[in-house]
């Protein structure tokens, strides 16, 4: 089902291991299609739609040059993400830190 919210569709873009592959591939620079399909076992008309999906979510700018059609990865729209994981990350890391305290309270 199809969201209007930025942070859903960035979370449904993440949900499958070959897009989180393709956004960890464009960690390192500008690539383009066949740059990014290299070593994944589907054809150029899979990974495209993996793109496709990263790119309606913000994740992926495109360049085009001739015929090639290049892709970088827009880290702003991570932002987000890391803010609403952090919310959580935070909650367990006071709540292991006070059964922590617990733990090491004497015992009377």
């Amino acid at each position: 089902m199809p969201s209007n919210d930025p942070l859903d569709r960035v979370f449904m873009a993440l949900a499958d291991p070959t897009r989180r592959l393709l956004v960890q591939r464009l960690t390192q620079g500008e690539q383009s299609v066949g740059d990014l399909a290299q070593g994944i076992d589907m054809s150029l008309a899979a990974v495209s739609k993996h793109i496709k999906v990263l790119e309606t979510a913000g994740l992926l700018r495109r360049r085009v040059a001739g015929r090639t059609h290049w892709f970088s990865l827009v880290p702003e729209q991570l932002t987000g993400a890391l803010d609403w994981i952090s919310i959580y990350r935070n909650f367990w890391r006071n709540r292991l830190q006070a059964l922590a305290d617990d733990l090491n309270q004497p015992e009377d």
